[in-house]
């Protein structure tokens, strides 16, 4: 299976007083390393997507499973894959790690839609392919 993987920097800013990140920031790390994946990996940046093609990824399912605490300085990389792959819905799987250990799971359904109305509509095919290269096996039952 492909992933997209990247890291993120751990700054003093991001850590609460027990010096580990403060949960909200993690949501944070999660939409930077999402507007990554479509510029880095789709193609598109996504400030031009939302505003010039009109067409928006808005969150409309949040699952995140924090493992293990992540510290100021450390640097974690980011496996990013698509769970899902749905006429409009997109789900990616966001696996944050220090070394194997997993530190946070996180699972983040977006809609595609059109931006000046917010109303659902099919995700373009040129997308499509993108994530279907990330896209995970399909667990068997």
């Amino acid at each position: 299976m492909s992933a997209y993987e990247t890291e993120i920097q751990v700054r003093f800013g991001h850590v609460d007083p027990a010096g580990i990140v403060y949960f909200p920031r993690i949501y944070d790390y999660i939409h930077d390393v999402f507007e990554q994946v479509w510029e880095e990996h789709v193609g598109e940046r996504y400030y031009d997507l939302l505003l010039e093609q009109k067409i928006a990824f808005p969150l409309v399912k949040a699952d995140v499973d924090f493992r293990s605490p992540l510290r100021f300085g450390e640097v974690p990389s980011v496996l990013v894959t698509a769970f899902h792959l749905g006429r409009s819905s997109l789900g990616l799987r966001y696996v944050f790690k220090i070394g194997e250990r997993v530190c946070v799971d996180a699972r983040m359904t977006t809609v595609c839609v059109e931006a000046d109305g917010m109303k659902s509509q099919e995700m373009p095919d040129a997308f499509r392919r993108r994530f279907e290269e990330i896209l995970e096996p399909e667990e068997t039952a």
